[in-house]
């Protein structure tokens, strides 16, 4: 099931956020940036703003009552932003994902918003090809990489942010 996540979803987000992105535990699936930062992907804090934004939706998708899913959506001008896009490790490559990305084309319909655009870090080749297998194209912008207190790079590869884009509607 997928719907809108609440404040009382943001420790359980927070959660598999990090276990997504972040850590020993992200290495059992194929999203992992384990190898290119440290330091944790979101906080409660910044999970519990953005709920409270209302151009912000986080969609989760439940499992027996867990969150196994999410995806963040935000209303932009005449586009809708998607980011943190996680799935559980254990649960990578089962269809959630794909899902979720179906879920966030009605959520931009529904907004009657024309496109949805992310930006993913340049060396994560498998996972811009598996976007650009759900149909997002390479637009060719680049946006640098924020070096912060929460994304520690740990790669001597430059970091940077490709920018994807998929018509809709």
């Amino acid at each position: 099931m997928i719907i809108k996540a609440t404040i009382a979803d943001v420790s359980a987000l927070s959660r598999l956020i990090n276990s997504a992105y972040r850590g020993e535990s992200s290495k059992k699936g194929w999203t992992t940036e384990a190898n290119l930062l440290e330091g944790l992907r979101t906080t409660e804090q910044e999970l519990t703003e953005t709920i409270q934004d209302p151009k912000n939706t986080i969609l989760k998708f439940t499992e027996n009552n867990q969150i196994i899913g999410c995806v963040l959506l935000i209303e932009k001008e005449h586009q809708m932003y998607l980011g943190m896009l996680s799935v559980s490790p254990e649960l990578q490559n089962s269809g959630v994902g794909k899902k979720l990305l179906q879920q966030a084309e009605i959520h931009a319909l529904e907004l009657s918003l024309p496109k949805i655009v992310m930006t993913v870090i340049s060396v994560r080749e498998e996972l811009i090809a598996w976007y650009k297998r759900n149909g997002y194209t390479d637009t060719g912008a680049r946006e640098p990489f924020p070096a912060s207190d929460v994304h520690i790079p740990i790669t001597e590869q430059p970091l940077e942010f490709i920018v994807l884009e998929k018509r809709i509607g």
